[in-house]
């Protein structure tokens, strides 16, 4: 990056923190060529969303595509949930060596309000449990889970979990801008962000970096 402007620190690949985690909702190899020439160097993890893995017709092209640029995949939580309710989870397992494996808690039925201290509970268990990340349930609508049903942060929420675990554990879905520049504002550039659009990925570096007027002020001395 050119030594222009005094930017925040921000972690190389491969990260342990400041994760940009993004939702390939059915890329074709032309589309994640375009996305890492644009941007490879600030993805981390991709995951193909819902059950796209087993619909797509180019799952090997794209998994060869990422592996060669470092970029590590995982699947939606609807094969999971569908393999388990199937009686299939060992058959699945077996599949996953082509990916990386992620633990996730929240809800995605927005008429369902988990209380934060199960939040806690459930990540600390995870985490227990050897999960190397948590990601924070919000869809890729960004209207549940950690968030109200307007896309609104439930910020008390967030501040529970955040006192009890380390954020930097947590991978937070945060589908929307505004939602991104909260999170950035919260907890630092190096905050790990979740379902974010292949379209979208510069955007999330340039908030992170304050080359956005949505958190430039807080790397402008006074």
């Amino acid at each position: 990056m050119v030594d222009l402007l005094d930017l925040p620190d921000r972690s190389a690949k491969p990260r342990e923190q400041g994760i940009t985690h993004v939702l390939d909702r059915g890329l074709s190899v032309a589309e994640v060529d375009g996305m890492i020439e644009v941007a490879g160097d600030f993805v981390d993890l991709v995951k193909l969303g819902w059950g796209t893995a087993l619909a797509t017709g180019n799952l090997q092209a794209k998994l060869e595509r990422y592996r060669e640029h470092g970029i590590a995949v995982v699947l939606g939580g609807t094969l999971t949930e569908l393999a388990i309710a199937q009686g299939r989870l060992d058959r699945m397992i077996a599949w996953l060596h082509e990916f990386v494996v992620l633990s996730e808690v929240g809800s995605k039925d927005d008429t369902r309000i988990m209380a934060p201290f199960r939040w806690v509970e459930q990540i600390e268990g995870e985490l227990a449990a050897g999960a190397w990340k948590v990601i924070a349930e919000a869809r890729e609508s960004g209207t549940v889970g950690i968030f109200r049903h307007d896309g609104e942060v439930r910020m008390g929420l967030i501040d529970e979990i955040a006192h009890a675990v380390s954020p930097d554990k947590i991978l937070f879905e945060a589908p929307r801008k505004d939602q991104q520049v909260w999170f950035v504002r919260r907890f630092g550039p190096d905050v790990n962000l979740g379902n974010i659009a292949p379209s979208e990925v510069l955007s999330l570096e340039t908030i992170r970096l304050g080359l956005r007027s949505d958190t430039a002020v807080d790397y402008v001395d006074d």
